[in-house]
């Protein structure tokens, strides 16, 4: 009995490894600049006919209660004129607080609402940065859903963005 109820546990904590998703890594670079805000940062998913396929995630001032931090969504421009001005935010699961500089890694399993409509087919990741005081920056990252083995890919920013990497999980 012992001996089962070990495989069994071992199995239900090692399962989460090979289930099929998204891993995004988004690096915020240390910038040099007198007046230093951390920057909104939109990631979603594109067709090859640059339709939104899925949002993944917003990160923004959601904090500020003058105007609930919204006022500056719209400097995202790609992501506001695609999808962002028609999204009623906070949405619960998809937006968050900005991000200190750092590397900040989010993780879509294929059960997440975000990926779990996505048909097979070839897509974008995009991720949108833009910084109030500061520049804007979009980077773009192929991939194929789902994926038949594990596949990477990276794309660095110059300014606003550092290294984004993902990788598809099978």
């Amino acid at each position: 009995m012992r001996v089962l109820l070990t495989i069994t546990t071992s199995a239900l904590l090692a399962s989460p490894g090979f289930a099929a998703g998204l891993e995004v890594k988004v690096e915020i670079p240390k910038l040099d600049v007198s007046e230093y805000h951390r920057p909104y940062v939109a990631m979603w998913i594109e067709r090859p006919d640059n339709t939104v396929a899925a949002n993944l995630a917003v990160w923004y001032d959601a904090a500020n209660t003058k105007d609930k931090g919204e006022k500056w969504l719209k400097d995202m421009r790609q992501w506001w004129r695609r999808t962002g001005r028609e999204l009623n935010m906070p949405v619960d699961g998809l937006s968050g607080a900005t991000r200190p500089v750092g590397t900040h890694e989010v993780k879509f399993e294929a059960g997440h609402p975000a990926i779990a409509a996505l048909q097979p087919g070839e897509y974008e990741l995009i991720v949108e940065a833009a910084r109030e005081v500061g520049g804007r920056e979009v980077v773009r990252i192929p991939f194929k859903w789902p994926a038949d083995k594990e596949a990477a890919g990276s794309a660095g920013g110059k300014e606003e963005l550092g290294a984004v990497s993902l990788v598809v999980k099978p």
